[in-house]
């Protein structure tokens, strides 16, 4: 196997042990253009679940400051959107790495 596959397999794949720190390591590290595309598109896939977590509470912050019967409702609907968001994502990267590993 080619090196340049599987460093970029392992960007997606780092979700499981290193979700920030390989990928930033590999892009500044790696020469090769795909490498560095490969690692910019992982990175991104691994801040995109906090950045919903993010906006859950802030979004939870400002119902709770306008008191509502939908209170409840809305941060019961926003958990349930970001937990399915959140295991698209880890799928995605999985499936990702296997095509990058494989093709």
């Amino acid at each position: 196997m080619e090196t340049n596959k599987i460093l970029s397999s392992l960007c997606y794949f780092s979700i499981f042990f290193a979700p920030f720190l390989l990928p930033i390591i590999v892009y500044f590290v790696a020469k090769d253009q795909q490498i560095k595309s490969h690692s910019k598109r992982a990175l991104f896939s691994h801040i995109l679940p906090f950045l919903t977590i993010i906006i859950l509470g802030a979004i939870s912050i400002f119902t709770f400051n306008t008191a509502g019967d939908g209170v409840s409702y809305t941060i019961i609907g926003g958990f349930i959107l970001v937990c399915i968001v959140n295991l698209v994502v880890f799928i995605w990267n999985i499936v990702q790495g296997i095509k990058v590993l494989i093709g």
